[in-house]
């Protein structure tokens, strides 16, 4: 089914037919990420590790008239990953898009920074990245191409405090991402980084604790505002994967209201 929320805006049936895995997708950026590719018409796997989560998603999407299935996936698993895909594969058809949006963390400083939190960090994200990558790309080629979107971290490339682990694994994420692009070219797959800043629970939780610090952060975002998961991060990520950019891969997308700038 396509699902047309947005009647008479150019590009609301853009991903028409489309198949999608968002990993991830149970909140935050995640969520907002499914909605955004449904009301563009595409048909969306919902990975995440509790289940109750992205059910709340598909219900979401079923309510607007699209098409979803939830699928219980921890992404640090290699076979709940390929999993999911395979799951997502039989329900729709095939796959044209994977975003790789899951990712854990702990804030430590790299002095204190713990063999557990790096084996978080690095099974989460880098792992998982690539596990999904490997899992879509037979899926992707039998599609004579799409697209794949992995995500990047603000804090890796600003070098924020605490963050050691989880910009290792971001920046990792992204030296990944350009080789997957000039290997994956010859079969028209294409494959970016989006580095977003949005309100997501983390943010959410952040903002809640110290209300003086969320404020002077935010004023400092050019734009003068947190991103919305949905509007700000989900229709550019459904734009990335539609046709609209059909010459861009190897590139990192900075959705960050021009908090950080990428030199």
């Amino acid at each position: 089914m396509t699902l047309n929320t947005r009647a008479g805006v150019p590009g609301a049936d853009r991903l028409a037919g489309k198949v999608a895995l968002v990993t991830g997708a149970g909140q935050g950026i995640g969520r907002g990420i499914a909605l955004a590719l449904a009301k563009d018409g595409a048909a969306v796997g919902l990975a995440g590790r509790t289940l109750s989560k992205v059910e709340a998603v598909q219900a979401e999407i079923d309510a607007l008239g699209g098409d979803a299935i939830a699928v219980s996936c921890d992404v640090a698993e290699r076979a709940q990953v390929d999993a999911a895909v395979a799951t997502t594969v039989q329900a729709f058809g095939g796959l044209d898009a994977l975003v790789n949006n899951a990712q854990s963390s702990r804030q430590q400083s790299i002095e204190d920074t713990t063999d557990e939190n790096l084996e978080l960090c690095w099974r989460t994200g880098a792992l998982a990245t690539i596990y999904g990558m490997q899992a879509a790309l037979p899926h992707l080629k039998r599609r004579g191409g799409g697209s794949v979107v992995n995500f990047g971290s603000s804090t890796a490339i600003s070098g924020d405090r605490t963050f050691g682990a989880y910009a290792m694994t971001k920046e990792a994420i992204r030296g990944l991402s350009r080789v997957a692009s000039q290997e994956w070219g010859q079969y028209r797959i294409r494959v970016n980084v989006v580095v977003p800043t949005a309100l997501s629970p983390a943010a959410e939780a952040f903002r809640d604790a110290d209300l003086a610090r969320f404020a002077r952060i935010e004023a400092g975002i050019p734009l003068g505002r947190m991103g919305d998961p949905e509007a700000d991060i989900g229709r550019p990520v459904a734009s990335l994967i539609s046709d609209d950019w059909s010459y861009l891969t190897g590139a990192t997308l900075m959705l960050g209201g021009g908090r950080t700038i990428l030199g």
